[in-house]
């Protein structure tokens, strides 16, 4: 049986060199939920998925579509944690087509369903 997570996060816009995307990022109790599939994966097909990334399904509002989260690193402040220490966090890209239908912008929050494949 597939995970489920339900959560509302902020939509941030990130520049880069290639474009601008629009994005959300799992933290905390998700991002843990997230990590522990990615690793549970790896242990039964003994590989890793590109980049380490995970296949989900995604729901926002009415809008569903199959995408995948991608790991990313963040340094943990070592009052914390020990030092050099890192937390995991997960980053999904939102399409211009979803931001469109859902009416989405920038700074909004935005509430998804996340079902991990």
């Amino acid at each position: 049986m597939a995970e489920r997570l339900q959560c509302t996060l902020p939509l941030t816009r990130w520049a880069g060199d290639r474009g601008t995307y629009h994005l959300v990022t799992l933290t905390g109790a998700e991002a843990e939920t997230v990590a522990m599939h990615a690793m549970m994966e790896k242990l039964e097909l003994g590989t890793k998925r590109g980049f380490g990334s995970v296949k989900v399904l995604v729901r926002i509002g009415d809008t569903e579509w199959k995408s995948s989260v991608f790991p990313q690193s963040k340094s943990v402040p070592s009052s914390s944690k020990a030092v050099g220490q890192r937390e995991r966090e997960w980053v999904l890209l939102i399409s211009k087509k979803v931001m469109r239908l859902e009416d989405l912008a920038e700074g909004d929050d935005v509430s998804l369903a996340l079902e991990l494949l």
